[in-house]
């Protein structure tokens, strides 16, 4: 007589939910005070003027107003110049 051994559970069939990471709103995009700008993990992207960085590094806009991404020189903890670039909202 043919056996089978019985059908248990397998180790697949479970999936992790996406972050949906990134920009949310461009250069050049009118935004609204508390609208998210990026999602990101760490600081790729500074916040600038009239944006903040909240405790899991999404930028949100502090006022009303359009993005703009700048890159700026800034000293990094060595001393040398890097080119790092800043999120701002500029007010209308």
């Amino acid at each position: 007589m043919a056996h089978r051994k019985a059908g248990g559970s397998t180790d697949n069939g479970r999936d992790s939910r996406p972050n949906y990471l990134g920009v949310k709103r461009f250069g050049g995009q009118k935004v609204q005070v508390g609208d998210i700008l990026i999602r990101q993990r760490g600081a790729k992207f500074k916040p600038g003027e009239n944006t903040k960085r909240t405790k899991d590094d999404t930028i949100m806009a502090l006022a009303d107003g359009t993005v703009q991404f700048v890159t700026k020189k800034v000293k990094d903890f060595t001393g040398r110049l890097k080119k790092k670039t800043f999120v701002r909202v500029q007010n209308k």
